[in-house]
């Protein structure tokens, strides 16, 4: 494996090193505006949820690492405490990318990029009515995490309210992630995109604790063909299961018949089996299959 000393290198290496390995990252699409009344529209992928109650956002406009420069974002921000964070999808990812280009200060993003300003309700900035999901933020600090060229500034935010477009809604009235389709940032030129076909569930531990890795027999636990993250789902169960007499199943039947000579053989294909299972997410049946043998 290789190490990288982090400390040693030039600002723009630690940068490259760091935004390709800590990824995706969602995208604050802010809107800010000065004393004069320019606005200014900025993405930043330093961005993201801290705090539920109170409801706070952080996105950091750091200080440019080639020139050591700040942003016109930041320098808003300080002036006007107030700010309107888009969310982007992939509906508007292109010309996102194109408002971060370094237009003069003054020079409206919103004009360049194609973006249609919206009034907001409790800030000055606008919104951008493109972006599916807007939320209006007082700023409550701003912290300095240095002075030196790729220092970050980061942006404290309380979110006062969010506005989202109910082609995105769910029939219980909430957000439904198959229907927003995300754009996270990578490192370089890379992003990604959320959508149906690369979506998962994992289910959350709850109050009720899952009996751990540790606690699974050792003839799964050393498993050759079971995964980490198989382990896991089968160690997330909240007690050991028993064996289910009614458990029926014919491939099982088939392994019992064609591998009873060779034990190794058959635990080889009933572990096979019940990763095919836990790869469809159907843990229960998966435990079957493996206290069969």
């Amino acid at each position: 494996m290789k190490t990288i000393d982090i400390s040693s290198l030039p600002v723009m290496e630690k940068q490259q090193w760091l935004q390709h390995a800590i990824a995706p990252r969602p995208i604050c699409f802010a809107s800010t505006i000065d004393k004069q009344g320019n606005v200014n529209l900025s993405p930043f992928s330093f961005f993201n949820l801290f705090s539920s109650n109170p409801p706070i956002v952080i996105f950091s406009p750091a200080r440019r690492g080639r020139d050591n420069t700040t942003k016109h974002t930041l320098e808003n921000v300080i002036e006007i405490p107030e700010c309107v964070i888009n969310i982007v999808d992939y509906a508007m990812v292109q010309q996102t990318s194109l408002s971060s280009c370094e237009f003069p200060k003054g020079m409206n993003e919103f004009v360049k990029a194609g973006f249609t300003e919206q009034p907001s309700t409790r800030v000055q900035p606008p919104m951008v009515k493109e972006a599916k999901i807007k939320l209006e933020c007082k700023v409550n600090e701003v912290k300095s995490l240095g002075e030196n060229g790729g220092a970050g500034q980061l942006v404290i935010a309380e979110v006062l309210c969010m506005h989202v477009d109910e082609s995105i809604l769910g029939e219980d009235g909430k957000i439904d992630q198959q229907k927003l389709e995300l754009v996270a940032r990578l490192g370089g030129d890379w992003y990604c995109k959320v959508d149906p076909t690369n979506l998962f569930k994992v289910p959350k531990p709850n109050t009720q604790l899952g009996i751990g890795v540790d606690q699974l027999p050792d003839s799964i636990r050393n498993s050759t063909i079971l995964t980490g993250n198989h382990l896991g789902m089968l160690g997330n169960v909240h007690t050991m299961p028993d064996i289910d007499a009614s458990f029926s199943d014919d491939r099982v039947k088939n392994i019992f018949q064609y591998y009873s000579v060779s034990p190794t053989e058959m635990e080889t294909e009933l572990h096979k089996y019940a990763a095919e299972l836990l790869n469809t997410g159907n843990i229960e049946r998966a435990w079957q299959v493996l206290l069969c043998n």
